[in-house]
């Protein structure tokens, strides 16, 4: 697999523009950001948002647009932001000049030459019929997952612990320390430095705040990659002092470490390292997500999916399929293993419908009714499954014939979801499942459904900008109305699956 540090600053350009890189959680095909992202690309060049502004960015609050999602079906919820894309554009121009780039693969080679701790999470670039988010997870799978079964031979105990709120506690300061080293960057508070152009990009686009980088998107995922890996080298700095590379391993994918010793000792004072490196730089570790286990088979793959493949059997009827992942899903929450299984039950009922008499068969046997309330109530409660859940739901709703029961009972699911904070991803998805219903339009209170509907909505504070380029934002719609009107009505596979075969 080919890492984003393996193209040069051209190619490292086009990736970072593309649609799926500036947001990259799972939204309706209909939602396209390329035809906005080219058009003022075409507009900027090679230009900072400085050479264009009326006013600094940094001075007005709602520059960004936060697409808020709930996190465990409670009050604990996300915020998943889009970049304003002329602030995102001017930075990939300025993080892709050729001297820039060149600079950071640089400094990247150097940690990695350096550092005991084994990064796997760097942004992966596909070279297949895959998306970048599948072949992400592959490398997942590939490099975190089975690398640490492999490393059984060696090592009797593995230790989890990963960051408190990573992409919000970053210390945006800190970007250029990661970059230029601290002692250059704050010798150097000129915006010449590459670092100080990166963090005045993200102060620009929250408010003037030092404290976060926003969440959703690759280019981000990549800058947070440059904190850690300098968090790698400070780490690796101070263990080697005290033991050997062979007495320990440490896998890092993204903000979650793992550790391997045959020493718990060695384990806990690298632990205790760590916090100190991390706090330095403004962020600390979860200590409630801090295990360990001594068995390193055991601890290598989650425990949820062990549960799964030990316990888990297929039911006769998808009802009772359902049952068995709803109780699943009250002791393993949000977990990836719910998700995959939603998606074999999608598939399962498509296969028992997809003809005339299986479909006969498929409703006499099943009551479709029941199904939903499930199916919404597994939804509710475990946030990570909404696109997943409402396409098993836009099938479940193709099986009514009356379109009138088919809305109420979305009054009925948007009802029992006003009791739970910040669900506009779920309601994006919902609208989804009803977007051919030809009927008035649900009064949704995500914003960009309300700009599906028609309505006129600004996701993105412009105040700042000449009006010759908010002019490309009126031109350049986010939502393609042919896509709409060529979907199907249920929600289909290359929707919502990354994978044809499940890893």
């Amino acid at each position: 697999m080919k890492n984003i540090l393996s193209t040069n600053s051209i190619k490292a350009k086009e990736f970072f523009l593309k649609s799926e890189s500036y947001i990259n959680v799972d939204l309706p095909p209909y939602i396209k950001f390329d035809n906005l992202l080219l058009a003022l690309s075409t507009h900027l060049t090679n230009k900072s948002y400085r050479e264009i502004k009326k006013d600094y960015p940094h001075k007005l609050e709602n520059v960004n647009y936060k697409l808020l999602h709930n996190k465990n079906g409670k009050y604990d919820w996300r915020p998943f932001e889009l970049i304003h894309p002329v602030l995102y554009i001017s930075l990939v121009n300025q993080i892709t000049k050729y001297e820039n780039w060149k600079e950071i693969k640089k400094r990247f080679r150097r940690i990695k030459r350096k550092s005991v701790v084994q990064c796997m999470s760097l942004p992966i670039v596909s070279e297949t019929d895959n998306s970048d988010k599948a072949e992400q997870i592959l490398n997942w799978w590939e490099q975190v997952e089975q690398k640490s079964l492999k490393l059984s031979l060696e090592f009797n105990y593995i230790y989890h612990t990963d960051i408190t709120n990573c992409y919000g506690a970053i210390y945006t300061h800190s970007i250029p320390w990661a970059i230029h080293s601290k002692k250059v960057a704050k010798s150097n508070t000129r915006n010449s430095l590459i670092g100080n152009n990166i963090d005045e990009h993200i102060r620009a686009m929250s408010y003037g705040q030092t404290n976060g980088i926003p969440q959703g998107s690759v280019l981000m995922d990549f800058i947070a990659e440059i904190v850690l890996n300098y968090a790698d080298l400070l780490l690796t700095k101070k263990i080697t002092k005290k033991f050997s590379n062979k007495e320990f391993k440490i896998i890092r994918y993204r903000d979650d470490y793992r550790i391997f010793v045959n020493n718990p000792t060695i384990a806990e004072e690298i632990i205790k390292i760590l916090t100190e490196v991390l706090i330095d730089l403004g962020l600390k570790l979860h200590s409630q997500k801090t295990i360990n286990f001594n068995n390193v088979i055991q601890g290598s793959i989650k425990e949820d999916k062990i549960e799964w493949m030990i316990s888990a059997s297929t039911a006769k009827t998808v009802q009772k399929q359902l049952l068995i992942i709803h109780k699943f899903a009250n002791k393993y929450p949000n977990s990836g293993t719910l998700t995959k299984e939603l998606q074999n039950v999608f598939n399962r009922i498509n296969r028992q419908t997809d003809k005339k008499r299986k479909l006969k068969r498929f409703i006499k046997r099943e009551n479709i009714f029941v199904l939903i309330s499930i199916v919404v109530d597994i939804t509710y409660h475990n946030p990570r499954t909404y696109s997943i859940s409402i396409a098993i739901l836009s099938k479940l709703f193709s099986l009514i014939n009356d379109e009138n029961i088919i809305l109420d009972i979305v009054k009925k699911v948007l009802k029992k979801f006003d009791n739970i904070p910040n669900t506009g991803h779920m309601q994006i998805w919902l609208q989804r499942a009803i977007i051919k219903i030809d009927n008035p339009k649900f009064k949704f209170n995500e914003k960009i459904c309300k700009l599906i509907n028609g309505r006129e909505v600004k996701l993105w504070n412009n105040e700042w900008l000449h009006p010759n380029i908010i002019t490309i934002f009126e031109n350049n719609s986010i939502i393609n109305q042919d896509i709409i009107d060529s979907i199907d009505n249920i929600i289909s596979n290359e929707e919502v699956l990354l994978f044809e075969v499940q890893y």
